[in-house]
């Protein structure tokens, strides 16, 4: 299934300017999350960095992405799922933070339901896995 910006944005209630379309299809591009500087560099100048940090604080607060938090305490973004809203985010999954190449993956891996105590309410939660990915492992010689 095409991702198609223009419907997203609309959909949240968003006007659909050339840089808010840029970065949707700058996260959709890869099965990975993309950390803000990254997403600097791929955009060029197209988009200044508070700009861009609008955006993505935008995507987040309406349920289009949800961020992750690498091992250098970097935030990720990856596209949320169509159930997400702007009172709360459905993408309650694993991430996986290979720690040899530092991809993020989203993994449909489903986060166990959390009692909290009395007076606590979670609006989110997320757990991550580390370790080396499918791609990072492959590269790894066999030992005999």
């Amino acid at each position: 299934m095409k991702l198609d910006p223009v419907n997203i944005l609309k959909e949240h209630e968003l006007k659909h300017t050339k840089q808010r379309v840029r970065v949707l299809e700058e996260i959709a591009l890869d099965t990975v999350a993309i950390s803000q500087p990254e997403l600097e560099k791929k955009l060029g100048k197209e988009i200044d960095r508070v700009t861009l940090y609008r955006i993505l604080n935008t995507y987040e607060e309406k349920g289009i992405v949800h961020r992750i938090m690498d091992l250098n305490g970097t935030a990720n973004y990856a596209l949320c799922s169509s159930a997400c809203t702007e009172d709360h985010h459905h993408d309650e999954h694993v991430h996986f933070n290979c720690t040899t190449c530092g991809k993020i993956y989203c993994l449909e891996v489903t986060v166990p339901k959390i009692k909290m105590p009395n007076g606590f309410t979670a609006k989110t939660v997320n757990t991550t896995a580390y370790g080396t990915c499918e791609k990072c492992n492959a590269q790894v010689p066999i030992s005999a």
